[in-house]
């Protein structure tokens, strides 16, 4: 199989940035995807509807002539986030809000620090049909950073499971073994999303031939015992498990620093990268169900109905871009890919 074509995809978890950055890098996954859930850890963070509206005006007019892309927009919960702005945030077309433990990742210092602070926030959410996003990690700092995510199952969803039975979480950029057999044992309202940095590497991709930066995000990347269990995941066929890139950009003089910025930006190769991904697994027959039908799927949209092509072909990743006025280094940039994203 040289060539393979696809309902067009989806990405479920996407940082798009604001400013030159925003015009920088958007443009990559306006070409590979119809539609993005866009996060909205900006500074300051996207916390009202007013504020995620005017973020989707500025999106909207930074999309290159004649795309074809739809942002959906999201809200930053916080422990004060106002029950009534839940309904405003129906109304004004938010779909989610997602749940950043503060100081688990870039730009949370103003998230989440006692779940339980938002328990009437989250009974109008489930009320008004809003998902809950999660960034599923601890923040303790007696918890080794390896660990978070599965104690994070035991210490928040099980707990908020338990108390919002019908609230529709999504489980964010999962990276653990114990985070996949959780998802695939829930019910229907809660799924996750992979990235595919986390379907390809293991934590040693970070040190190999020394300390490689590109290679470092949030969630880090785990042992290959974890990455297995989720390209088995990924390629089960479950309906549970689809696609969110976490396409997280940040200018190379801050990848490349003393303090690494956390994020790997994938947005330019991100169905090639998946490509390989499946394809390693002998799974290229279920990329259509993960990319472009079960994200729909759970958050209730409509499958898109154009498709996309996706050829056998090499081909060498730029290795640096224009990001504003920095560069940007994508993962695997200046390296050659196995497929390539035809359109």
């Amino acid at each position: 199989m040289n060539e393979i074509r696809i309902t067009r995809p989806d990405d479920w978890h996407v940082h798009l940035r604001d400013g030159a950055a925003l015009a920088a890098v958007l443009p990559a996954t306006a070409r590979q995807f119809a539609r993005a859930i866009v996060m909205p850890n900006l500074r300051p963070p996207i916390t009202t509807a007013a504020l995620a509206q005017a973020y989707r005006e500025r999106i909207l007019a930074a999309l290159p002539e004649g795309a074809n892309f739809t942002p959906l927009m999201t809200m930053y919960l916080t422990d004060n986030t106002p029950v009534e702005e839940i309904r405003r945030a129906r109304d004004a077309g938010v779909v989610a809000l997602k749940l950043y433990p503060a100081g688990a990742t870039t730009n949370s210092d103003a998230g989440v620090s006692d779940i339980r602070k938002t328990y009437r926030t989250l009974e109008a959410m489930q009320r008004e049909g809003l998902l809950l996003l999660v960034h599923g990690e601890v923040t303790d700092p007696e918890v080794d950073v390896f660990d978070r995510e599965a104690v994070f199952i035991d210490r928040v969803m099980r707990p908020l499971r338990k108390d919002f039975p019908e609230l529709k979480v999504v489980f964010e950029h999962i990276t653990t073994l114990e985070a996949a057999q959780y998802v695939a044992e829930s019910d229907r309202f809660t799924a996750a999303t992979l990235t595919p940095q986390h379907l390809l590497y293991n934590r040693n991709a970070i040190f190999t031939g020394g300390l490689r930066p590109h290679y470092y995000c949030l969630p880090v990347l785990k042992r290959e015992q974890h990455r297995l269990a989720l390209i088995q995941a990924a390629t089960s066929g479950s309906n549970k498990f689809f696609l969110g890139t976490d396409s997280a950009p940040h200018a190379s003089v801050l990848k490349e620093n003393s303090v690494c910025g956390a994020g790997c930006y994938t947005a330019m190769s991100a169905l090639e990268l998946y490509a390989e991904a499946f394809e390693a697994m002998g799974a290229l027959d279920k990329l259509e169900g993960f990319a472009s039908f079960h994200g729909p799927d759970f958050y209730g949209l409509p499958r898109n109905t154009d498709t996309v092509l996706l050829r056998q072909e090499k081909w060498s990743l730029p290795e640096s871009v224009p990001f504003g006025e920095a560069l940007i280094k994508p993962l695997r940039g200046g390296e050659s890919l196995g497929w390539k994203f035809i359109g």
